[in-house]
This record gives structure tokens, C-alpha cells and sequence, in this order.
């Protein structure tokens, strides 16, 4: 896509937070980012472009399309993003890619549990929150929650039997008020678990008493102007008020699931799928399907839900899902969630489905309400040429040939303003000897419409013919053998509605004419283009017609012209150079390319197959094809017909 496309599509991306993906034109991820308000940051990359980074300016003309997932804030963008990062290992990201993971809270599966910072996960029952994506802020919040909580901070096995054996002694931790000693039994099991659940509720968010407690704490530093620690205090009410514990994107609580929502309209269906592995979205692909008319939404999402996860290889055991669907692999755990992690997933597939569903109406009500960049050119050449119908469907003709020798032609395809390149042709000149442009282009224009008369094919608004008006007539003669309308623009029709049944002067079998009843033959406009002056020429019209040179319908014929030339330059020397390598064998009567490439590489060259004996060559080839190269070499030294295959080719030697 080009700027300009992007620019285009403006209008109907969101503000909301989330990732954005530059992929290339084989799906490969060349940059992820993330945005507080997506429209913002992605707009910036195609504004200003002067000012732009080197590396930044090369990844955005690379870039092919621009997928998004919206989040809910944008700390999970920012976690979201370091998990596509870590995945897809994008060429133009340089941070993030040395697999660091997120800062999670930990509280210990043990008796007297710890409380401690972490970016491991162990599943051995510990109760993880996070993740965090500052560490700064969680350091803070756990010096606070020690202060409000003394805990221990060893590693101690401290059960039953060892505390009773007087096994440890009080550390300094003791001695300096940050630990109540349960090592020698000073603190309860119960008094400590107590201190661990008011943790727990506080890391889940239930801040409000600690809230007042540090507000009354800071008033009373205030009033007896402790001003100092009445500022730290209020430092880490403000970290305590900042605090995130949640995240949509990470979870500790989620292993591998597949996540589906689905959004649909009249004519089409969209499926959300989000791919969880290990608590961490790390990819997102929204499918669109066309609907039938009794399609339901469950039956849809029943269909496509294998083929999603097919795509992506998942194994997950368990698949998130809006509604009730049949799903036939017995492995697989379909899950409707209604409350706590997994239904906020469902609702972050959900946001994104519609998302992706606005956004394609937004899409189509802009094509319908504004002419695009090709619509507009067409209409100019419309417009220019006085044509009755826009030029959807246009071809252009060129011969290419060396004093004569290896005459073609080619016929390039544009359909709406654009190069079809799947539907060009060359063709072999094969009734024309000599250099006889005329007679060329009358023979290879008669070919292709004749072509796609016979096969029912639809012919183009448009013909364009690389010459002046002797390239031209030949053309027209053509296209009125077969009973083709031409229209002459405000002068008529050239061709009648009945067929002139006569031959259209070719030498060759070029087959009879196929006659074809008026009504069904559509008109088309031909003209022809002079290179010198770029003359447009008309049927029957001496006087041509001067487009503006800066006109973008003169520049369309141009194009179309010039790629003709270069399809027909590029096919006259493969020509060439298939002939100039052709050996010799290849004349012989059943031996064909590959029989000739053996022997090549069985002998080496043409002379030492003349020397050597028929069971040699019975031995490369077999018996049947080693008759035919004796008959062959035997005809060539009794005289018969060696020198006049001689001349005809090069021999290879």
C-alpha cells in the first residue's frame, strides 16, 4: 500500500489504546508498537515524513498492511506489546527482544509464607500478582506493605517440628522491627496468616483502609511539622493510588486457551481469535466469512472454530467462547465464562470483532460516498477519448522483431487502472514473413478476439494499438472480419450488424471466421498511439487528437504502452535466446529437448556422437530413439539432407 492508501484509511482508525503490526506483503511482522490513542501514533508515521528516522521511513515503504488489537489501557499495551515482540522477533524493533519477563508479586506456597518481587512463575501453588510494567512502582508498594505488615525475609524452613528444636535464632530483621520472630515461635501461624490475607486483599485492589490509614498518618506528621516523612508518606499514597494490579493481556491464572467472539451484518460474518499460551496473548487474527441467508451466528462460529486453530497450530484444551457451539473434538473444553478473568478476555475478542466490523463499514460507505484514484483516471479517459462507457477493461498490442527474424507481439491486460498481468499474452508470429508490422498486428489481433469470441469471454472497452494510423487500419481490419463494433467516437459506427463473411487477408490457418449475431457483440473503442509526438489516433480520422502531457489519462495509455513494449522486448529475446542454444539433435524427427539433453551430457558434444557406435547410443537413450539418431547421422554423410540441417541451425559442439 502507498501512503496515500493509508491515508485513506485514516479516518476509520480508533483512539482507542492498543498494538499496532506493520506486516509485508508475505505476512511477515516488521514492527510492532504500541499507543495510548492508535489514531494518534499511526497517523505520525505518514505525516512529516521529511522528518522522519532513515530505518522508520524504509520499514513504512516496506510495509504492505497495518493490523491492530485494542486493549483496555495502556499498560496492557505495553505488555502486550513486549509478548509480540518476544514472538515474532520483528526486524525493526532493537529493544525488548532479550526475552526479559514481566515483574510479578509473589506470595510463597510455605508456612509462613515470603512476600518478594519475581519475573519467574512457578506453578507450586504460590498466589502470583501482576504483571506489572513498572518495577519501580512495585518495589515501592512492597516496602510499603512491609511497613504496614512485618514479614519475614529468610528462606528458613520453618515448620512445627524445627521451630519447637530451637533450630533458628532471631536476625537483625528482629531486632530492627521489620520481623516478629516466628522462627523461635515469638508470632502465631494464625497472627502471620491474618497479616496474608489483609496482603492479599489489598493486591486485589481493596485499598480503601489502607488509604485512610496513611491519609490520618500524613495529617499527624503535618501538624507537628514533620514535613519530610509527611512527604514520603504522600509519595507512597500516590504510588498506592497508581497501582495496577490486573491485567487483561498477562494473567497467572489462565494456562492455554483459544478465545472466540463473532460480530456479523447483513451479507458478511467476522470471528475474533485471541491465542493464549502460558497467561500471555501472543497473537490475534480476526477471519472474515460471507454469510448465506439461514446462516446463525453459533453455526458460523461452530464452522470456522476448527479451521482457526488448525491455522495456528493450537493444542489448547479449552476454547472460550460467547455462546453454546457443538464442537466434534472430544479433547477440547468449551467454555462460556459470565464472570472473573476469562470473561474479560472474551470481552477484549469482543471489542475487537466489532471494532473490525465498524471499521469495514466505515470502509465501504467511503468507497461508495468518494471516487477512488483509479476512478477518477478512468473517468478523465472517458472523458478525453469521448468514450460512452469508463474503460474498465483495457488492452494494449506491440510487435517486437530483429530485421524480421522472430517476429511476436504482445498483448498487455490493465482492469481498473491497473495491470492484470495474470491475463497478458505473447504471441509467436506465424503467418507473417519478413518485418511486416502491418501484417503482425492484424494477424495477432485477430488471434486474440477470436480467442475470446470463441470462449465467451468479455472483450475490453478499450483497444490500444502501439503505431500510427498503418498499425491502426490493420487492427480495425481485424476486429470487423470478426464482426466486432468499433465505435467512432461522434462519428458513428464503423462495421455493420451483419458479418462481412470474407477472408481477413492472413496467410495461415487462422480458421474461418465465426460468425456471431450483432446483438451480442459489444462495442469497442480502438485507437492508436504514436510515439513521437504521442499522437491518439482514431478509425478513419487523419486529424489526432492532443492530450494535456501532464493529463493522467495520457499518462495511463503511456504506461499501458510502455509495458507492452517491455513484454514484447522481454519475450523477443527469450526467443532468441532459446534458438541460439538449440542443438542440432532437436531437428531430428522423435527426439525432442530432453533425449537431446541426455545425449548431451552423456557425450558432450554433437562430434563424439558421431563417433561413436550404435550400442553406445542404444545405451544412453534406447533402442528406439538410437535408430532414429543413426538414420539421422547416416542420411547426414550419404549427403541427403545433412547440409541443409546444417544451415538451418547452429550446430553444438
Amino acid at each position: 500500500m502507498t501512503t496515500d492508501d493509508y491515508k485513506k484509511l485514516l479516518p476509520n482508525w480508533p483512539h482507542d489504546p492498543g498494538v499496532y503490526r506493520f506486516l509485508d506483503s508475505e505476512d511477515r511482522v516488521l514492527y510492532v508498537g504500541k499507543a495510548k490513542n492508535l489514531k494518534n501514533r499511526l497517523s505520525s508515521y505518514f505525516s512529516n515524513t521529511k522528518d522522519m528516522a532513515y530505518k522508520t521511513r524504509v520499514m513504512v515503504k516496506h510495509a504492505h498492511r497495518i493490523e491492530m488489537t485494542l486493549v483496555d489501557t495502556e499498560a496492557d499495551a505495553l505488555l502486550l506489546e513486549s509478548t509480540l515482540i518476544k514472538r515474532f522477533q520483528p526486524p525493526y524493533n532493537v529493544m525488548l527482544k532479550d526475552g526479559k519477563s514481566y515483574t510479578y508479586l509473589c506470595i510463597k506456597n510455605e508456612r509462613f509464607p515470603r512476600v518478594f518481587l519475581t519475573r519467574r512463575v512457578i506453578r507450586d501453588g504460590s498466589t502470583y500478582f501482576g504483571p506489572y510494567t513498572s518495577k519501580f512502582r512495585v518495589e515501592t508498594i512492597l516496602d510499603l506493605i512491609k511497613q504496614l505488615f512485618p514479614l519475614r525475609t529468610c528462606n528458613l524452613s520453618l515448620t512445627e517440628e524445627n521451630i519447637a528444636r530451637g533450630k533458628f535464632k532471631v536476625c537483625l530483621e528482629y531486632h530492627i522491627k521489620n520481623c516478629q520472630g516466628p522462627c523461635e515461635g515469638f508470632e502465631t501461624e494464625e497472627n502471620y496468616n491474618d497479616k496474608i490475607e489483609q496482603i492479599k486483599n489489598m493486591l486485589r485492589g481493596n485499598f480503601g483502609p489502607v488509604k485512610r490509614h496513611f491519609q490520618q498518618l500524613m495529617a499527624h506528621h503535618a501538624e507537628r511539622m514533620e514535613f519530610e516523612k509527611a512527604q514520603q508518606i504522600k509519595e507512597k499514597l500516590l504510588a498506592f493510588e497508581d497501582y495496577q494490579g490486573k491485567s487483561t493481556v498477562v494473567s497467572t491464572t489462565i494456562r492455554d486457551v483459544d478465545v472466540f467472539s463473532i460480530a456479523s451484518d447483513e451479507k458478511n460474518a467476522y470471528v475474533n481469535y485471541i491465542k493464549v499460551v502460558n497467561g500471555a496473548i501472543i497473537n490475534t487474527w480476526t477471519q472474515e466469512m460471507v454469510k448465506n441467508l439461514d446462516d446463525d451466528e453459533a453455526d458460523l462460529l461452530a464452522f470456522v472454530l476448527p479451521e482457526i486453530r488448525e491455522r495456528f497450530q493450537s493444542i489448547a484444551p479449552e476454547v472460550i467462547v460467547p455462546m453454546e457451539i457443538p464442537v466434534t473434538d472430544p479433547t477440547v473444553t468449551v467454555t462460556v465464562p459470565k464472570i472473573g478473568d476469562k470473561k474479560k478476555l472474551l470481552e477484549l475478542s469482543e471489542k475487537n470483532v466489532h471494532f473490525f466490523l465498524l471499521q469495514k463499514k466505515k470502509e465501504e460507505a467511503s468507497a461508495t460516498g468518494k471516487q477512488t484514484s483509479a476512478e477518477r483516471i478512468l473517468r478523465t479517459l472517458q472523458s478525453d477519448l469521448q468514450m460512452a462507457d469508463v474503460p474498465l477493461h483495457l488492452e494494449c498490442f506491440d510487435n517486437s522483431n530483429m530485421q524480421g527474424s522472430y517476429p511476436v507481439s504482445s498483448c498487455v491486460v490493465f482492469k481498473n487502472a491497473k495491470p492484470s498481468k495474470g491475463d497478458y499474452r505473447h504471441y509467436n508470429v506465424k503467418t507473417v514473413i519478413g518485418p511486416n508490422d502491418f501484417a503482425t498486428m492484424e494477424e495477432v489481433v485477430y488471434r486474440r478476439y477470436k480467442r475470446l469470441l470463441a470462449e465467451g469471454q468479455p472483450l475490453p472497452q478499450l483497444i490500444i494499438i502501439d503505431g500510427g494510423k498503418g498499425q491502426l487500419g490493420a487492427a480495425v481490419k481485424s476486429l470487423e472480419a470478426l464482426g466486432i463494433k468499433i465505435r467512432d467516437e461522434g462519428r458513428g459506427m464503423r462495421g455493420e450488424s451483419g458479418m462481412r463473411n470474407q477472408e481477413s487477408g492472413m496467410k495461415g490457418d487462422t480458421g474461418a471466421i465465426i460468425p456471431h449475431p450483432s446483438p451480442l457483440i459489444p462495442e469497442v473503442t480502438v485507437v492508436g498511439i504514436a510515439k513521437r509526438l504521442e499522437e491518439i489516433f482514431f478509425p478513419g480520422d487523419s486529424v489526432p487528437l492532443y492530450i494535456n502531457k501532464k493529463s493522467e489519462s495520457l499518462k495511463l495509455i503511456q504506461q499501458a504502452r510502455n509495458e507492452a513494449h517491455r513484454f514484447a522486448i522481454t519475450f523477443h529475446r527469450n526467443q532468441r535466446s532459446k534458438d541460439f542454444t538449440k542443438t542440432e539433435l532437436e531437428d531430428i524427427p522423435g527426439i525432442g529437448t530432453k533425449t537431446a539433453e541426455k545425449l548431451l551430457k552423456h557425450f558432450g558434444s554433437v562430434k563424439k556422437m558421431r563417433e561413436a557406435t550404435a550400442e553406445e547410443i542404444e545405451r544412453a537413450i534406447g533402442k528406439g530413439a538410437a535408430k532414429k539418431v543413426e538414420g539421422y547421422f547416416r542420411a547426414e554423410e550419404e549427403g541427403e539432407e545433412g547440409e541443409e540441417g546444417d544451415s538451418t541451425l547452429p550446430k553444438s559442439t
